[in-house]
């Protein structure tokens, strides 16, 4: 069963669990014959839910949002808000987060002090006028591409992201600087040749801590001698990085800068 949990999504985890809560709740009224006020069974299916995801070793956040999610469903069905509200979010939420259920990397926006401590990891001017390259693998709304192309237009930079709406946003602030494009596509699909790292310079990535080991067997096999890995916040485990830069912004950021 723990082999299989493992090869699930956690968000996949969380709802299967959400079900067995309430068919095991669900019996155990029954057999006791009494019949609970409806939000009196949702929290207790929300605490059946929670105390399951802390058993198999979901993150602590999930626990909240187990034990939430049965009581705040009930809530709502009694505000009785049209349909067409919840299709219209959970349409919106698709369209910002896409495919974050199952790569476990959700939207982070850097801050523009990040922006500006990655202009010092970009290769110094070449007098023969040759440019380098740089990719942001999960480009977001595009705040690093659009701000390094506009401080450094000798470079050609390159954004891959999967999420329609920050894909759409960021094509839109892309469109004014012609050493700027994105692509919409996995970073691990080898069928989009954007994603080969190993044409690229500098390769800049702002993930979550649960891809950084593929990250990084990937950049080894593909980025070139003497080019550079950069993750903001995100370590690779067991790999020191050559270089830790803390940026003074909100969330006191750090860049980890591993040279290839």
């Amino acid at each position: 069963m723990r082999k299989l949990l493992d090869k699930l999504p956690p968000s996949v985890i969380a709802l299967l669990l959400q079900f067995a809560a309430a068919a095991l709740v669900l019996t155990g009224v029954r057999l006791l014959g009494f019949q609970p006020e409806l939000l009196t069974f949702a929290l207790l299916c929300g605490l059946l839910a929670a105390s399951f995801s802390y058993l198999a070793g979901l993150a602590r956040w999930w626990l909240a949002i187990q034990l939430a999610f049965a009581p705040a469903l009930v809530l709502m069905l009694t505000l009785d808000i049209p349909p067409g509200y919840f299709l219209a979010a959970f349409l919106l939420m698709l369209a910002v987060y896409w495919s974050t259920y199952r790569t476990q990397v959700p939207l982070y926006l850097s801050s523009n002090k990040v922006w500006q401590a990655l202009e010092g990891l970009l290769p110094s001017p070449n007098n023969n006028g040759k440019g380098f390259r740089f990719i942001d693998l999960g480009s977001g709304l595009g705040g690093v591409l659009t701000h390094l192309a506009r401080v450094r237009p000798d470079g050609e930079y390159t954004g891959v992201e999967s999420a329609p709406l920050p894909l759409l946003w960021s094509w839109l602030r892309c469109k004014p600087y012609r050493n700027c494009q994105v692509h919409w596509g996995s970073i691990w699909d080898e069928r989009l040749p954007a994603c080969h790292l190993g044409q690229y310079d500098v390769v800049f990535a702002y993930l979550s801590p649960v891809p950084m080991e593929q990250l990084w067997h990937k950049a080894s096999r593909e980025m070139r001698p003497g080019t550079v890995l950069v993750s903001s916040t995100f370590n690779v485990p067991d790999h020191t990085p050559n270089e830790r830069i803390t940026v003074n912004d909100l969330h006191h950021s750090t860049l980890l800068v591993w040279r290839m």
